[in-house]
């Protein structure tokens, strides 16, 4: 079994998870147990302790491809903050939710368009609110 990566997430963004959560339809988040599992296993801290290279609520990842190299950049967003043009993923996005509260350096495994899964490593957070001094977007 692999071992899952240290996550740490803002209290801010623990208490709008939760709220968002509670107020999904029951089997409208296939992907609701896990993203639950995250969060009670995360490390909560107040928003200006957040450590400024960890993935929170609408920071802005760019990703590094392990076979290829190949670097992609994406903004991790509420559904709400969905909208048609390309760069963001949601938390409710079963990689969505694999992200929150992961570090640079980290590594996970997307899903690729039929089938299959990549190594993904998590090359720079580049935008972080908290780091920005955002502390209650």
């Amino acid at each position: 079994m692999t071992r899952q990566p240290k996550i740490i997430i803002s209290s801010l963004d623990a208490e709008r998870l939760d709220k968002l959560l509670d107020s999904l339809p029951a089997g409208a988040f296939p992907g609701k147990a896990e993203l639950e599992a995250e969060l009670a296993r995360a490390e909560v801290v107040e928003p200006q302790d957040m450590p400024a290279d960890v993935v929170s609520m609408n920071s802005t990842v760019r990703f590094r491809v392990d076979s290829t190299q190949e670097t992609f950049t994406l903004t991790l967003v509420y559904p709400k903050d969905m909208d048609s043009g390309a760069g963001k993923i949601s938390i409710l996005a079963p990689v969505g939710s694999a992200l929150l509260g992961l570090s640079q350096g980290d590594e996970i495994e997307w899903p690729k368009p039929g089938g299959g899964t990549l190594k993904v490593q998590i090359e720079k957070v580049i935008f972080q609110p908290e780091r920005a001094g955002e502390l209650h977007r």
